[in-house]
């Protein structure tokens, strides 16, 4: 008579098998070159990191960001790997990385491990980390106003289809005079008031750049303070343009919400901070626009609860992910525990955010260790409850939540 399997271990490998979608990071198509970043140096020159870096070694802020890249990655590893113990989630990550490759870090030195880089092939080298991670697709962060990355846009290229696009608007709703004065030099009839032609050529913009991405959906980041409705150009074209889009194209529209850009303005990309979202705004959104789809991540760990309740209350509301400082395991742990608690199987747990193509190693490969935790302890308490969960149920549960449910919410 077959022993029956622990119920740990019948979880973790079923989400261990699955292929995930990835459905948010800051990686770029393969035909993109140099903008894909990957290998040890860019690994260890993570804005994570150097964050962490400035807490250990005394080295100027512009000396730093003047010294090369090797030179840069040479004090994050000496600070953090070799000075003092890699205890952080960042560190960890590193050393996830070089393991699943079959690199030992404590027997290899920077030299080593750039030369092992350096001999890889990147298109075979692409396909390795996709397929270890057990990655299906990845989902890009594109914007039109990024000068590097809009003249491929314009020129064309053969698609990888494991590389989904989504359009990032950054620019458009948090810097309007600006970002008006450039949609007229790209043809755009638009004047930096709020009229009716102003928000109509907006929106032929949104569309013009939706298609030509085949973005799957359209995004932003905003800060804790950003209020709906207001009298703020902000919120105008949100309302006039961004939303009539989306209703219009049936795109969904995800907000990224708590970020204090520059609080530090020395430490580059590493120097933002985190707030506590106003989430009357989230609630007027979805209140106001049902027939507009949302997707929400917020910053702070104070966010969360609050979030998960409007998502209760909303079925144009899709929480993803645990966003940058709550990329922890721990609060990766709580806001996964607290979100099947209240929504069942109705988000999606985890994104990668990914910028450097190896993460995706060590953040799936963490956030698989967690998924499998939290699963285990409430099919466990299913189970309590006279309900034995049997492996294909785990597995339609599991599919949802590493993308299928996001792609059905993104697609409706």
């Amino acid at each position: 008579m077959a022993i029956a399997r622990p119920l740990s271990e019948r979880v973790e490998q079923i989400v261990r098998a699955t292929p995930v979608h990835d459905i948010h990071t800051h990686l770029y198509d393969p035909a993109f070159g140099s903008l894909l970043l990957w290998g040890i140096d860019d690994l260890l020159v993570y804005h994570y990191l150097v964050s962490e870096g400035f807490r250990q070694f005394d080295i100027p802020y512009d000396s730093f960001w003047s010294a090369s890249r090797t030179q840069q990655a040479d004090w994050i590893w000496k600070a953090l790997f070799n000075d003092h113990s890699p205890l952080s989630e960042a560190c960890r990550g590193i050393l996830t990385v070089l393991q699943s490759l079959g690199l030992e870090p404590r027997h290899s030195n920077l030299t080593q491990l750039r030369s092992w880089f350096a001999a890889q092939k990147p298109a075979d080298y692409i396909d390795r980390i996709l397929q270890l991670a057990n990655v299906a697709s990845v989902c890009m962060t594109n914007s039109p106003f990024d000068d590097e990355e809009r003249p491929l846009w314009d020129r064309g290229f053969s698609r990888d289809p494991r590389f989904r696009a989504a359009l990032r608007i950054d620019p458009l709703l948090v810097d309007w005079p600006r970002t008006s004065a450039r949609l007229r030099t790209w043809g755009y009839d638009v004047s930096s008031d709020r009229s009716p032609r102003t928000a109509a050529e907006v929106r032929r913009f949104l569309a013009d750049w939706t298609r030509r991405l085949n973005a799957g959906y359209c995004m932003v980041s905003l800060p804790p303070d950003f209020s709906y409705p207001a009298d703020t150009d902000t919120a105008w074209l949100m309302r006039e343009a961004v939303l009539p889009h989306g209703r219009e194209l049936g795109q969904a529209f995800a907000l990224m919400l708590g970020v204090k850009r520059a609080v530090n303005p020395a430490l580059r990309l590493a120097g933002d901070g985190v707030g506590r979202s106003n989430l009357d705004a989230l609630q007027n959104l979805c209140a106001a626009n049902p027939d507009n789809r949302f997707l929400v991540t917020v910053l702070s760990r104070e966010s969360q609860h609050e979030t998960v309740v409007l998502a209760r209350k909303f079925r144009n509301l899709h929480p993803f992910g645990c966003w940058w400082f709550t990329n922890t395991p721990q609060l990766i742990e709580e806001i996964t525990t607290l979100r099947l608690e209240l929504l069942g199987t109705s988000f999606t747990p985890q994104h990668s955010d990914a910028r450097v193509l190896d993460q995706l190693l060590y953040k799936w490969d963490h956030s698989r260790s967690v998924l499998s935790r939290c699963l285990t302890r409430k099919y466990t308490d299913l189970a309590a409850s006279g309900w034995l969960v049997r492996d294909e149920e785990i597995q339609r549960d599991v599919t949802e939540l590493l993308g299928g449910g996001f792609d059905r919410f993104v697609r409706s």
